[in-house]
Formats: structure tokens, sequence, C-alpha cells
């Protein structure tokens, strides 16, 4: 009796990360699990060298049924009594091969973006999906899922270059800020346009009872900000612009004394967990994940969206108030760590696995 993981990605990947994790706790747990992989891609490679069952499969550039056929004979043989497929070519080949293998328990993770094979999906064939957010959630709903099949577990992140960081003065060194400013780092996206200038009247506002606080706006791709946009004409000498967030983010997030993530616009709780797991108090807008992330009063900051006096209030309690800081901060760290590691991602989607299973009257151990 075994559990079937099923990945056709090569590169290393969100997706491919989470099925490692998850073997990890399979295995800790005593569980019989088998990696399905593409031949000589990084997650394959990472998977060996840790000693876990692999099964490489080519399943991209090759006839489909010859790629069904084959895995079905594996689940066959291994006794596989639940598979799990975690992105959607994986899926849209492995799941005609689990129902022709009769293996009882299917399991389909839902990838933020879209997919162009996701419309060719067996649907009915899926026991359960996980989906990575309430907003993929949405999206299941509104493509006709059943609520019943459908499982919200944020992906889980790998702490360990956040928490193993000490204090670091990129920052300052970079853009000549002093050792008593107070940076408070800031991620917008580029297309909420009003929400950078609401952003920029907000730090005005803080320029005016506290010059020392500096507001660093952090953003690479999608959150790419350059001076000249809005601001253009205003006399903002509290704000500075670095790009390369992404790259050197764990330092970056060392060299500041808080974060805020300040949009209407949802997505951007990846930027918030980072901050809380490296230390630092945040003020997030009271949007979409942020809820789900940030508990108010206790792990961090919520302010309405697109209100500069709100968030310029947030930043002002944190800078003047030491203690809200180091309260904020502990908690919030605390709070991450327990629910968003990929650690206890991995351990709710096992529990996910046993509940499936015992509904049907499975025992997978």
């Amino acid at each position: 009796m075994s559990l079937f993981l099923v990945d056709a990605g090569r590169e290393w990947r969100e997706s491919q990360r989470q099925v490692l994790t998850v073997a990890r706790e399979l295995r800790k747990k005593g569980y019989a699990a088998h990696l399905v992989l593409e031949p000589a891609g990084d997650l394959l490679r990472k998977a060996s060298e840790e000693g876990l069952s692999t099964i490489p499969l080519r399943m991209r550039g090759r006839m489909g049924w010859a790629v069904r056929r084959g895995l079905a004979r594996a689940m066959r043989a291994r006794g596989c009594k639940l598979a799990h497929f975690h992105e959607t070519l994986g899926a849209a080949l492995g799941l005609p091969a689990a129902v022709a293998a009769q293996v009882p328990v299917r399991i389909l993770s839902r990838p933020a973006d879209s997919s162009p094979l996701e419309g060719r999906l067996p649907f009915p064939a899926i026991d359960a999906f996980i989906a990575g957010s309430d907003g993929v959630r949405s999206i299941l709903l509104r493509g006709g899922v059943a609520e019943t099949t459908i499982e919200v577990v944020p992906p889980g992140l790998d702490f360990s270059r956040f928490t193993s960081q000490g204090p670091d003065d990129l920052l300052r060194r970079k853009l000549g800020f002093g050792p008593d400013d107070f940076l408070v780092g800031a991620v917008i996206p580029l297309e909420d346009e009003r929400g950078h200038q609401a952003l920029l009247e907000a730090a005005a506002i803080v320029r005016g009872q506290a010059p020392k606080v500096k507001v660093v706006v952090l953003g690479e791709g999608s959150l790419r900000l350059e001076s000249g946009g809005s601001e253009a004409g205003r006399s903002m000498d509290n704000v500075f612009y670095f790009l390369g967030f992404r790259k050197d983010a764990p330092r970056i997030l060392a060299s500041l004394n808080m974060f805020t993530v300040f949009s209407h616009l949802d997505g951007l709780g990846g930027f918030l967990i980072e901050a809380m797991a490296s230390g630092l108090p945040v003020a997030a807008t009271d949007v979409g994940t942020s809820r789900d992330i940030v508990t108010h009063r206790e792990t961090g900051l919520l302010v309405p969206a697109r209100n500069p006096r709100a968030l310029a209030d947030a930043v002002l309690k944190v800078h003047f108030d030491r203690n809200l800081a180091t309260r904020l901060a502990g908690r919030g760290r605390e709070s991450v760590l327990e629910k968003f590691s990929a650690e206890a991602m991995a351990r709710r989607i096992i529990g996910i696995y046993e509940w499936r299973a015992r509904r049907k009257g499975i025992k997978l151990g």
C-alpha cells in the first residue's frame, strides 16, 4: 500500500518544493510514498539525494497514452491507494492512469495561475482540490467545483533564509541612512497607482512628526517602482526606492525596523509572511490574505485601504512605542512560523490525505 506524488515540472518552483516537503513529512510518519518525476529535473535530483523513493517517468514531449499506461502499471504494482497531482500537466496525464489503476483517492493541487490544460481535466475524477488561497478557492467554485471537495492550504515557506539572518546594514550603506534612522519597508504593485499616491501622502504625514522615519519602497518585477511617477515634483526626502528586493530579501528585511504592505490589491501575502518571519513589526492593508495572516493589534496592525492617515498612525505608533514594536514582532514571528512554514503546510496536506481516505474506508498506513 502506497501513496504517489506526481509532478511533471523540470525546474525548481513552488510545486516542486511542496512535493519534496510533503514527501519528507510522509517519511517521518512512516508512509510509503513514491515520487513520480521528470528525469533530469531538479526535484528528482534533490529527492534522490535525500533517499526518497522516486520513479523517473518522462511526461513531457511523449505520447500521452504511453505515459498513462506506464504510470497505471506502476500504481498497480505498488498498491497505490492515494495519488496527489501537484501541477496541471501531471494531472492531465496521471488522473486517467489513476482511474485505470483503480486508485481510490485522487487529489489535485490547484496552482494560483490558470493553465490552458485545466479545462480538459476530468474534475469528477478528483476527490479533493487543494487550493493555495481563498482566491483560488473562489475560482474553483466559479468553475463548478463542489465546495465540499475544496481544501485551502496556503503555500508554506522555507523560513531558514529569514530566521537565520542577523541584523544587516545593507540598506543603510547603499542608501546612506544613519544608524538612528527608522527604516520602514513598503511594497506596492505598480498597477496600484492610487495606493502608491496614498503611500506618499502617509510618508508626508509621518515626516512632519518623525523626521528620522525613512520609507523605502521595495520592488522587482510587478512590484517595480521608480522615482518620477506620481511623486514627481514633490519634495519627499523621506521616501526612497530600492529595486532588486527578491534577490536580497533576507538581507533587506534584516536592514529594516518595520514593514508595510499598503495596497487594496491582494496577492502580497508572501512578502508579509517573510517580513514577520524576519522578526519585523508589520502594518498591512485590511484586505484579502492580509486578514488571514495578521491579527490586528496582536501580530501586527491592519489599516483601511487607501487611507494615508491610518497608515501614518500605524507607523508612528510602532516608531514611538518600542514595547509595542517588540510585542508585535515577537508574536507575529511565532504566528507565521506555526501557521505558514513549509512543514506546517505539509502536515496539513497529509491530514487531508488521511481524512479523505477515512471517508472512503481506506487506511493509508
